[in-house]
């Protein structure tokens, strides 16, 4: 999975369709994602120590990660996401309409212990 959490997406279908929101947290087994204000929920509490008020807590929960597309940094457009090798050997997410870089996914590995023969 390319989308990492802190990453703006786009959600592309579902009742919160069009909406653009940080992502919080991916779950990358179930291959699902936690959306800011997308997907919310009421999780009813009893009273306790710990939430002496009680009531009704409003969470977000996990939607599948085909529903969204990443919002590219550079174009402001809903896009695919593909992986690349640098010339430096690391490894970066890019952007598939503009091809601009969205991010690290591995750093080249440094060649300072290789000997010069």
């Amino acid at each position: 999975m390319l989308i990492r959490s802190g990453d703006m997406v786009e959600v592309r279908s579902g009742n919160a369709r069009g909406t653009r929101a940080k992502v919080l947290v991916v779950l990358p087994q179930k291959g699902k994602l936690v959306v800011e204000g997308v997907n919310r929920v009421y999780r009813h509490m009893k009273r306790s120590q710990k939430n002496p008020q009680g009531g009704r807590l409003s969470k977000e929960m996990p939607i599948d990660a085909s529903n969204v597309a990443l919002v590219c940094p550079a174009c402001g457009k809903p896009t695919r996401l593909g992986k690349r090798l640098n010339e430096d050997g690391g490894k970066v997410r890019y952007c598939r309409k503009c091809g601009a870089d969205a991010g690290v996914l591995r750093v080249a590995k440094s060649t300072a212990g290789a000997k010069d023969s």
